[in-house]
């Protein structure tokens, strides 16, 4: 064989080893690349022990940049993620690209939490400059991973579950989080997975219960309606708390299947009730996404046979924040049929008065936080006083949540606010308490109207 066809054999194999290494959009290496040089450095520390770093990265909120500018803006803004990776590594490091939106290096010389927190900081500033996509230019913020040899995992596939469980953990804690890899969080993840399979569980088996809190005219006391609120008691677990398990069922996207039986059972029972008396019923942030929920709560409406004037939905300003245009059309959709629209939690955000201006709602939920500090803290109480105000001037109704005593009630009274719920009235109840509560409470209703 002539050394000129070795050498064109050789060059060919060369290219073709290159190819299966390489992420054919970016230029980076792909995933076979992150496997081969893990498996050597766990083979190369294992005779010299030292820890090394591995990490993952997601770009936070890419896959709606891709939907809204195309495919070719997002293919460009993974370049530029690639280029500005490939510049910052440090020597012996490599970054590689997995798909879509995840990229992982690797770290020979991060030993430790604070060295992978610390060039954490630098990739998150690297990462967050905006991308350019010729007439415009868009910012995206970044979640971190990070798994530490020996301590997450001795070989490839044990560091890759880590990290990613790393990654996962940063992703439920909001944008732009960095977690390094514990046994703590390997332990809350595990709970967490436990948790969720109990929950299905009690979904298909309807085990989840819906318990209903009065709203009262804080005049005399009189119920005008309910809140319906879930709760879940486990044959296994326990008592299991809604701020629990309801952002769980959000974040696994088992929301949907719960709340659809909680508001059957909920209208349900409140068919039984005199028809002047309306149901209060929370929406998830998942729901305000979903440009469907008009045409599934309607349809749930007319199959219980309630009457959608009879129904007022529970929103935050965070759950409107997500994709405030979808947002709004389900809200519109919904009012057009007779529902109402509460703004939850209202005075805790960072725009309230503007969400106020930019919804369409009928009520407003004082946070309980304002109410219980209303008799001994008067800012507080000027800040009741001016939420109150305000919603005269836009024909809002006032609801004042968590009132726990006779002279919160009685200072919300003066102040102009009539509507309120709280343990001073009735703590959340069953279905047949609530109808006890009724009966014994009717005759008053009855005789003020």
């Amino acid at each position: 064989m002539s050394v000129e066809l070795t050498n064109t054999r050789a060059r060919v194999g060369s290219a073709v080893h290159t190819a299966s290494y390489t992420d054919p959009l970016t230029g980076l290496g792909n995933r076979a690349r992150l496997r081969d040089k893990i498996t050597k450095l766990v083979h190369e520390r294992s005779l010299d022990p030292a820890p090394f770093t591995v990490g993952l990265v997601n770009l936070d909120g890419f896959r709606p940049i891709n939907d809204l500018f195309g495919h070719t803006a997002g293919d460009d803004i993974l370049c530029q993620v690639a280029h500005r990776l490939r510049a910052c590594m440090p020597s012996g490091a490599v970054a590689v690209r997995l798909e879509n939106d995840a990229f992982a290096f690797v770290l020979p010389l991060v030993f430790d939490q604070n060295g992978a927190e610390k060039i954490s900081d630098l990739f998150k500033d690297v990462l967050s400059a905006p991308y350019d996509l010729g007439k415009r230019s868009v910012r995206l913020s970044s979640s971190f991973g990070f798994a530490i040899y020996p301590y997450a995992g001795e070989d490839y596939g044990a560091l890759m579950e880590s990290v990613d469980t790393a990654l996962y953990q940063s992703k439920r804690r909001g944008r732009g989080q960095v977690t390094v890899y514990s046994v703590d969080i390997a332990e809350e993840m595990k709970r967490a997975t436990q948790l969720e399979q109990a929950l299905r569980r009690a979904i298909i088996a309807d085990e989840v219960d819906v318990h209903f809190q009065p709203i009262v005219d804080l005049r005399d006391g009189v119920p005008i309606g309910f809140e319906a609120l879930a709760r879940w008691n486990d044959p296994e677990l326990g008592f299991v708390s809604p701020a629990t398990f309801i952002p769980l069922a959000e974040e696994r996207g088992i929301i949907e299947p719960l709340t659809e039986t909680m508001l059957k059972k909920a209208t349900n029972t409140a068919l039984g009730w005199p028809g002047e008396m309306f149901l209060s019923f929370n929406l998830s942030s998942a729901q305000l996404l979903d440009p469907s929920t008009h045409e599934k709560i309607m349809a749930i409406l007319h199959s219980v046979g309630f009457d959608p004037r009879r129904l007022g939905l529970e929103i935050t300003e965070t759950a409107m924040m997500a994709d405030p245009e979808i947002a709004n059309s389900i809200i519109d959709s919904l009012r057009a049929e007779g529902v109402s629209i509460s703004l939850d939690d209202f005075g805790t955000g960072q725009s309230s008065l503007g969400r106020l201006r930019e919804i369409a709602l009928d009520k407003v939920k004082i946070d309980r936080a304002f109410v219980s500090e209303i008799t001994r803290d008067r800012p507080s109480e000027h800040i009741i006083k001016a939420i109150i105000a305000l919603c005269e001037g836009l024909d809002l109704e006032v609801v004042a949540e968590g009132i726990e005593t006779v002279e919160q009630a009685d200072k919300l009274l003066g102040l102009g606010c009539s509507i309120g719920q709280g343990y001073l009235y009735g703590r959340p109840m069953s279905a047949d308490q609530a109808q006890l509560f009724i009966n014994t409470n009717h005759s008053r209703a009855v005789a003020r109207s």
